[in-house]
């Protein structure tokens, strides 16, 4: 029996290096499960920092429905880099502005240059039950890690940009043991629902090296979203101006916080192929 994903075409893209896959459902109906995320991740050729899936519209004058996929197959509510490699795709309908609505609400995108976007990643939310925190914290811009993790250190600035960060402001980014204090941060007990860790090294205050730990992904090249929570923490921490270069492993972006309090994401997106699903990735799944 065929699988409503047999043959379909899977597009490959990197935003600063972030390895997105976009899959086009809106004529499907077909809703992703997260154990067919993990098979597409494990295909030949295509695992993936994170997969956009598109939808149909749900509300009159939005242009699709999105849902973000981590490699081990768990949603996130918020991809910025992922989110430029949609609007690339839909530019190719003629498209240079989009309403995209997604489990943490509605992103917009403009298109700057032939493959350069800005998507406006909304406002920045600060309570600890909005990140979540396990435990009420009164300012979120300083929080201690408690229990500690050794190598680590004892504070961080916790900020949701629809999914939550941590970030760690350190002297040295280049010296962190990312593969270890990662994962240990990522799933520690303050973390209800887990979390991105960023470790920021301010090299002026409108330049900033990040490295990241993914939720769900580990070590990546990029993360807009996390780029955008570094910067906020920084402007609240007085250690930075309200728009900076953040300079990721995989290239830079332009990250601004406006007086109106949306945080605007600009960088360039790469396309690299497109192909279609094996329908084999689907018989392993079922056996």
């Amino acid at each position: 029996m065929a699988h409503p994903l047999d043959n379909l075409p899977i597009l490959r893209m990197n935003g600063a290096g972030n390895e997105i896959l976009v899959l086009d459902l809106r004529g499907t109906g077909h809703e992703l499960a997260p154990r067919e995320a993990r098979a597409i991740a494990n295909a030949p050729g295509l695992r993936f920092d994170q997969l956009m899936a598109l939808h149909k519209p749900r509300r009159p004058g939005d242009d699709a429905f999105m849902r973000i996929y981590n490699v081990d197959g768990s949603l996130s509510s918020a991809c910025g880099n992922g989110t430029r490699c949609v609007a690339y795709m839909l530019a190719r309908e003629g498209k240079d502005s989009l309403r995209l609505l997604t489990d943490a609400g509605l992103v917009e995108t403009q298109r700057r240059a032939e493959t350069v976007f800005t998507v406006d990643m909304g406002r920045p939310r600060f309570d600890w039950r909005d990140i979540p925190l396990a435990r009420a914290v009164e300012d979120t811009h300083e929080v201690t890690l408690d229990p500690p993790v050794a190598g680590a250190p004892a504070h961080f600035a916790a900020v949701s940009m629809g999914n939550p960060h941590a970030v760690f402001f350190v002297d040295d980014a280049t010296l962190i043991d990312l593969e270890t204090l990662g994962p240990r941060i990522e799933r520690h007990p303050l973390f209800p629902e887990r979390v991105n860790v960023s470790f920021a090294q301010m090299l002026a205050r409108d330049d900033i090296l990040l490295r990241i730990w993914e939720r769900g992904t580990g070590a990546t090249k990029a993360c807009g979203s996390a780029a955008c929570a570094t910067l906020v923490a920084a402007v609240r921490a007085d250690l930075g101006d309200r728009a900076a270069r953040l300079r990721l492993p995989g290239g830079d972006l332009a990250i601004e916080w406006r007086a109106d309090d949306h945080v605007l994401m600009t960088g360039p997106v790469e396309f690299e192929f497109e192909t279609t699903l094996d329908p084999q990735i689907f018989r392993d799944l079922a056996a």
